[in-house]
């Protein structure tokens, strides 16, 4: 009879601590979805949107002001064309801003960061953010420095 109790209490333990991961993992990515309220919706090519997800956060200095709704390919460019959808409180964005894909947190989570220009006038539903910078791929630059050893050894 004290076996069980103690296999009891172990399993009750094991199912705790894997409820703590799930909700700590749901935490850390920022699983939360959808734009409060009204907003408009932007668009961006990248040459790699590298791990961008639908859902994604699109952030400008640090505070978050929309989601990535929409990744495609753009067939006259074959580049991805990300649709932002930013709320309307940041309607202040001008039209020379940049938009970056970013790295953040431990498990790599990518994310939109805005950086906004000095442009007179602003971006408006349907308009697209013309300056990009794509996400960087971890095995294109371990290929690029691999290529690049082999490649002064043999000089």
């Amino acid at each position: 009879m004290q076996s069980r109790s103690v296999e009891a209490v172990v399993g009750l333990f094991l199912c705790l601590g894997v409820a703590a991961i799930l909700i700590l993992t749901f935490q850390v990515s920022d699983l939360q979805r959808g734009v409060n309220g009204n907003s408009y919706t932007v668009y961006a090519n990248f040459e790699n949107s590298g791990g961008l997800k639908v859902g994604s956060s699109v952030s400008m200095a640090g505070v978050n002001i929309g989601r990535v709704t929409s990744i495609e390919i753009d067939s006259d460019t074959f580049e991805s064309r990300v649709a932002i959808t930013v709320e309307d409180q940041f309607d202040m964005l001008p039209k020379d801003s940049s938009a970056s894909i970013l790295t953040a947190g431990l498990l790599g989570e990518r994310y939109i960061g805005i950086e906004p220009g000095g442009d007179i006038k602003l971006l408006k539903d349907g308009d697209v953010i013309r300056f990009t910078e794509s996400a960087l791929v971890l095995e294109q630059i371990i290929g690029q420095f691999l290529f690049n050893q082999a490649s002064s050894k043999k000089e």
